[in-house]
C-alpha cells in the first residue's frame, strides 16, 4: 500500500523529501476535486494524506464521501481536526482499536 499526499506545493513538498513517491500539487478547487477523485480510485493508495483547509475548497458530495472512506483511509493534517480522528479512522480500517 502506497501513501499520497494530495496539497499546495508547500504542503507536498516536504512530503517528497520524506520518500513519499505519491504527491501531487493541486493549487485550484478544481484541480484539487479531480485529483481527490483519482487517487480515491486508485487500488495501491492505502492512506491519503490531505490539509484540513482543503477540505473547505470541494464539494460537499466530495467531503461525505471521505469523511466516510474506509480504504484510502483519509489523514487530515493542520488547523482544525476535520470528520474523524486518526484514532477512530484506523479503527474503521482496520476493524480493532489499536489503542486499547
Amino acid at each position: 500500500m502506497d501513501i499520497a499526499v494530495i496539497g499546495n506545493k508547500e504542503f507536498v513538498i516536504g512530503f517528497q523529501l520524506a520518500g513519499v513517491r505519491k504527491t501531487y500539487s493541486a493549487e485550484t478547487p478544481d484541480k484539487l476535486t479531480e485529483t481527490i477523485t483519482r487517487v480515491l480510485n486508485d487500488p495501491e493508495v492505502g492512506i491519503l494524506v490531505l490539509q484540513s483547509a482543503d477540505l473547505e475548497q470541494i464539494p460537499r458530495r466530495l467531503q461525505v464521501v471521505i469523511e466516510n472512506s474506509v480504504k484510502p483511509t483519509i489523514v487530515t493534517i493542520g488547523g482544525q481536526e476535520a470528520g474523524l480522528s486518526l484514532r477512530e479512522r484506523i479503527k474503521r480500517s482496520v476493524g480493532v482499536d489499536l489503542w486499547k
